[in-house]
């Protein structure tokens, strides 16, 4: 791998591209009942549930009591309170029985007072009284982290509705149009995306493919208000762009840090699926981080983030948000032949880029200027590693490429960097599975100097190096 991303794998995942206008439904069509003689061309899934049955007598007790109904207070049982014994008075010869008779159901009550105060005695002081009721849950709850990495229990419904209410405002819907150029002429060609405003200047962040050769452009606002925009610049590292329209005071999106999202928090996603469906929300969980995939336009995205939350063609350039509503990325693709599985890119990528507009820089990315394998435990068995984790410098990324491990001339190469050297930190971030090289030095920008660790022949030692800026063929 160099600063360049290469393909792990054979995954060929769809962009969002549009049809020129969305298919008509035909509403008063009716469908015609199906014939129940008609044999199926994909038959059902056989299923098999046995029959109930009536509980045979043989099985029932004789003694078996009738099931008491479950009373509206739930205590103990009784088996557990001690009792007071009853005690009746014998009758004494010579007396009437009549007056024995109450005394008898005198005593009775009496005992029977004394029991239930007892029980209740019992019963308090097991603290049976103080326990709350069982609490009534109305929607599923989830538990996300925050920036600070401590735990809270949100409930999703309506974090789902707060995080709409939040960003919906900074979402945009962007039409673009075109020129084919095909055997028969030019043909015109339309496109929708989305975009999230990031700066209430008119600053907008989408992806690449949404506005690449575009020739105009209108940006679409939540209230209505309609702007042409212009592309400001491309990201040469990934499928990112800014676009500028001329406007002020916007809604702007919070920003998060994609860095401190955990596999299986919630996620929401806001965009224009299907280039008809404006602001729409949908909410899933981040499904795996640190993701590679290869586009239907054979380019290669590294450290993506994977999620369920359901994404179609118009969604793209739209935000992924965490449960407080903070853009932790941009959705940007949805793999092939697959149901709930979208991948964005980490917003702490496109952070650099995003500033750099804002200063009014061209668009760049740092360079390095090595080509290398990511580390794992299979590869250091392989290649009787010193550790499990970095970044190993190693010509054609050690896959059998024809790159040279340094690029001559490039920042790696002044720094005296070497083939089989392994990178292991930069400006002390540890370079792993979570980090790697690639995506830890995109949040750099050209010209600033980094250090970065390396193990050499089992030795450790530091080198400075100050980035370059990315070649845009790369």
């Amino acid at each position: 791998m160099s600063d360049t991303p290469h393909p792990d794998d054979g995954d060929l995942t769809k962009r969002h591209e549009l049809p020129a206008e969305p298919t008509p439904t035909a509403s008063s069509t009716s469908t015609p009942a199906a014939d129940p003689t008609a044999v199926s061309d994909t038959p059902d899934l056989e299923r098999y549930s046995p029959p109930s049955e009536a509980r045979p007598e043989w099985s029932r007790h004789v003694d078996e009591p009738t099931p008491a109904t479950t009373p509206e207070r739930w205590y103990e049982p009784a088996s557990t309170v001690a009792s007071t014994p009853v005690v009746t008075a014998p009758v004494q010869p010579g007396r009437p029985s009549r007056g024995n008779t109450g005394t008898v159901l005198g005593a009775a009550l009496l005992a029977a007072v004394l029991a239930s105060g007892g029980t209740v005695a019992a019963l308090n002081a097991t603290g049976a009284f103080d326990r709350p009721g069982p609490a009534r849950t109305t929607t599923p709850t989830a538990t996300t982290v925050g920036a600070n990495n401590q735990p809270v229990t949100i409930d999703e419904s309506s974090a789902t509705i707060d995080v709409a209410a939040a960003a919906s405002p900074a979402v945009v819907r962007i039409t673009t149009n075109s020129s084919v150029d095909t055997s028969t002429g030019n043909i015109p060609a339309t496109g929708v995306g989305s975009g999230v405003i990031y700066d209430s200047n008119g600053w907008i962040l989408t992806n690449r493919h949404v506005v690449e050769g575009s020739d105009t452009m209108t940006v679409e606002l939540n209230d209505g208000r309609s702007f042409s925009g212009t592309v400001y610049g491309i990201d040469t590292l990934t499928d990112l762009a800014i676009v500028k329209i001329p406007a002020t005071g916007l809604t702007a999106a919070k920003l998060g840090e994609s860095n401190a999202l955990k596999v299986g928090q919630l996620v929401v996603a806001i965009g224009s699926p299907l280039g008809t469906y404006s602001n729409s929300v949908t909410s899933g969980i981040v499904s795996a981080k640190g993701r590679s995939i290869t586009t239907d336009g054979n380019q290669s995205l590294n450290n993506l983030i994977q999620t369920d939350a359901a994404i179609n063609p118009g969604n793209s350039g739209g935000p992924l948000l965490d449960a407080g509503a903070n853009v932790v990325g941009i959705n940007t693709a949805i793999a092939a032949d697959s149901n709930g599985i979208g991948f964005a890119i980490p917003i702490d990528i496109a952070r650099p880029i995003m500033q750099q507009a804002l200063d009014g820089k061209k668009l760049s990315r740092p360079y390095m200027g090595v080509v290398y394998r990511p580390i794992d435990r299979q590869v250091a068995a392989a290649q009787k590693l010193p550790v499990n984790d970095g970044a190993l410098v190693i010509a054609g990324n050690g896959q059998g490429g024809s790159q040279p491990a340094i690029v001559p001339n490039s920042p790696a190469d002044k720094a005296g960097i070497k083939e089989g050297d392994i990178i292991v930190k930069v400006n002390d971030q540890a370079i792993d599975g979570d980090h790697p090289l690639d995506a830890t030095l995109s949040e750099f920008a050209p010209g600033d100097n980094v250090t970065v660790q390396l193990l050499r022949n089992g030795s450790s030692m530091t080198v400075s190096v100050t980035l370059g800026t990315r070649p845009s063929d790369l």
